[in-house]
């Protein structure tokens, strides 16, 4: 089946062809204006790979088209930005996306996360992880397989205890009272919470309700190393690769970061929630 970013290569391939056609030039002459195999320049209008920004400034010059440069990049930005629609990706259920997230982390040596209304996935319970399986699948319409979902997400925290990987994570304080699954499974997410902090491979803050914010938190995201974002949205997941996309989320990152609380303070702030929750 035909990936969205491959579909998206492939129409930005179909516009060079364009190009290079209304510039009567055949592969092998646009070749030696370009000083490559001609063979590179089939694969780019096939969408077989994926044109550089240098690329596509030397095709605009070569064909004589350099004002298309700009909808060129364009092009290639919106190519470098992958989008997985959920329908796609839970159509084999959800422990598939478990597992490539899995994979997507064991390649990072720092993980920066930030969330907004639900605990991290890395952190969540058995229970806490349950209920969000159970109503995603119900939500999506999308295949049941909760307990192997459950017991992939359970193998994805085996990381936290690895040597060489850091999670550096920002948890806005609303997440702590937002009841899921129940009040005996929020308590037992909360306490989990709670003995995360101090783990060697764990930096855990809290956004307070009392900071004060230029930005607003909207939405979570997950910054892997220096090299992309993932962002969630209900219908989809978005993968960000362009430096000044990554860049734009590192600074948002750092400025929560600063507001945020650590250690005994991020410990009172789960208590706080933990005391409301049973007062309930």
């Amino acid at each position: 089946m035909s990936t969205d970013f491959q579909r998206a290569r492939e129409a930005l391939g179909a516009r060079l062809r364009e190009l290079r056609t209304e510039a009567h030039l055949t592969h092998r002459e646009l070749a030696a204006r370009l000083g490559c195999a001609h063979s590179k320049v089939s694969k780019l209008e096939t969408g077989k790979q994926t044109a550089s920004v240098a690329d596509l400034s030397a095709w605009a010059e070569a064909t004589g088209f350099p004002d298309a440069l700009p909808e060129l990049k364009n092009s290639l930005r919106r190519l470098e930005t992958h989008y997985r629609s959920w329908r796609r990706q839970l159509a084999g259920g959800h422990k598939a996306v478990q597992e490539a997230a899995l994979a997507e982390e064991q390649r990072a040596q720092v993980i920066r996360v930030y969330e907004t209304s639900v605990i991290p996935g890395i952190f969540q319970t058995a229970d806490y992880a349950r209920h969000l399986f159970t109503h995603s699948a119900r939500l999506r319409r999308s295949p049941r397989d909760v307990e192997d979902a459950v017991r992939a997400r359970m193998r994805r925290q085996e990381v936290l205890y690895q040597r060489g990987q850091k999670y550096r994570v920002i948890i806005w304080e609303a997440a702590l009272y937002a009841v899921i699954g129940g009040p005996e499974v929020m308590l037992g997410q909360l306490d989990r919470l709670a003995g995360i902090i101090g783990l060697d491979s764990v930096t855990l803050g809290v956004l307070p309700f009392s900071a004060s914010l230029d930005f607003t938190p909207k939405h979570g995201f997950w910054i892997h190393d220096e090299r992309n974002v993932v962002v969630e949205t209900l219908s989809a997941e978005v993968e960000l690769k362009e430096p000044d996309d990554v860049g734009l989320y590192l600074r948002l990152w750092d400025y929560y970061d600063q507001a945020a609380i650590y250690g005994h303070a991020a410990h009172r702030a789960i208590a706080r929630a933990r005391h409301a929750l049973g007062n309930q």
